[in-house]
């Protein structure tokens, strides 16, 4: 049971670190020098890890609920046949 624990963090955490990757590696296809000041590069840079972290948590999350869900379906079908 602790195994279990011990490896759905590690999906977590995996997961998040690809999807957070994906976002970074998809918003740098922005064209986004016309809605920065001039001379604030580094916070647009800390915006664009921000929204990168943000964009890849949520899509991440969504895939370990789907993937979860997933796993828990058969679980329906269980119980409705041992009730029957």
């Amino acid at each position: 049971m602790i195994s279990g624990f011990g490896q759905q963090a590690m999906l977590s955490i995996i997961s998040h670190l690809i999807f957070i990757t994906l976002a970074w590696w998809a918003l740098q296809s922005l064209n986004y020098e016309k809605f920065l000041r001039a001379n604030h590069i580094f916070q647009a840079r800390v915006l664009f890890i921000m929204l990168s972290i943000v964009i890849g948590s949520t899509v991440s999350n969504f895939f370990l609920d789907y993937l979860l869900w997933s796993q828990q379906l058969p679980l329906i079908f269980q119980h409705i046949l041992l009730n029957i």
